[in-house]
C-alpha cells in the first residue's frame, strides 16, 4: 500500500512504537491521526508530524473512536499494556484492562472501519503483536494472551479480506517505557532492547510491501519455528534461561 496520502489512525501514539511510528509515517507522507491517554504527549507527537490528535481510553467501551476517526485508509494497533507477576496475584480489573486494551478495542475498531475499506477497496491493518504471544513468557501469562489473540485475529482477516492487507508486527525486547509500566524493568543484557524506531520502519516497510508478518529483530523467527517444531525442546531451554 502506499503510504503517501493515506490517512492512516495510530493507536497508542504517545510514546513508545506508536509515537516512533507516528514519526516514520508522516515522514513518508501518510496523514496521521494520533490516538491515546497521554494528550500532552501527544500534543508533542503532533507537532512533528502535523497529525490530527484524538485523545481515547481504549480501555472504555464508550470511547467512541472509529466514528471520531472518520476516514481511515490505515490503522495501525500500537496500543497496549503489561503486568508482570504472577497471575495469582493479579486482580480481576488488571486483567480485564489489559484484554480490553490490548485486543477488544483492536477488534472493536477493525469491525467498525473495515466497511469503508472494503467499499473503496483499499486499505491496511497492521497489529503490533509481541514475541510473548508467540512463544508465552513467564509470569506474563495475560499479556502474552491478549498478543496472542491479535497474531490469530490477523491470520484469520488475512482469509476474507479482498483489497485490504494484513500485517502482523512481532517485536521482541523495545527501548520503550512499557517495562517501567509493567511494574518491573528490564534487567537482562540479552536481548538488548532495540529501539523503537526500528520496529517503526519496519511497519513502514512491511505496509508498502505487503508483507503479512514481520519479526523485529529479524532473528526472533528462530524461536517461533523452534517453538512450533520442538515444543517440548522449547520449554525446557525456556525454564533454563528465559526470565524477564
Amino acid at each position: 500500500m502506499r503510504l503517501a496520502g493515506a490517512r492512516v489512525l495510530v493507536t497508542g501514539a504517545s510514546s513508545g512504537i506508536g509515537a516512533a511510528t507516528a514519526l516514520e509515517l508522516s515522514a513518508r507522507g501518510a496523514r496521521l491521526v494520533l490516538s491515546g491517554r497521554d494528550q500532552e504527549a501527544l500534543a508533542g507527537v503532533a507537532a512533528r508530524t502535523g497529525g490530527e490528535v484524538l485523545p481515547a481510553d481504549l480501555s472504555d467501551p464508550s470511547a467512541d473512536l472509529a466514528v471520531r476517526a472518520g476516514r481511515v485508509d490505515m490503522l495501525v494497533a500500537c496500543a497496549g499494556e503489561g503486568w508482570s507477576g504472577p497471575l495469582a496475584r493479579m486482580s480481576g480489573g488488571t486483567a480485564e484492562r489489559m484484554i480490553a486494551v490490548n485486543l477488544t478495542a483492536h477488534v472493536q475498531l477493525t469491525r467498525l472501519l473495515l466497511p469503508g475499506m472494503l467499499e473503496r477497496g483499499r486499505g491496511h491493518l497492521v497489529y503490533v503483536a509481541s514475541i510473548a504471544g508467540v512463544v508465552g513468557v513467564r509470569e506474563e501469562a495475560v499479556y502474552a494472551a491478549t498478543k496472542a489473540g491479535l497474531l490469530a485475529f490477523a491470520e484469520s482477516l488475512r482469509y476474507e479480506l479482498p483489497g485490504v492487507g494484513v500485517t502482523a508486527v512481532v517485536p521482541g525486547v523495545v527501548d520503550t517505557p512499557f517495562f517501567a509500566r509493567r511494574g518491573r524493568p528490564y534487567t537482562r543484557r540479552r536481548p538488548a532492547p532495540v529501539p523503537p524506531e526500528r520496529v517503526a520502519r519496519a511497519i513502514a516497510v512491511a505496509v508498502e510491501r505487503d508483507r503479512a508478518e514481520v519479526y523485529v529483530p529479524a532473528w526472533l523467527r528462530l524461536p517461533a519455528r523452534l517453538h512450533g517444531a520442538a515444543p517440548g525442546a522449547f520449554r525446557v531451554l525456556a525454564r533454563r534461561f528465559g526470565r524477564p
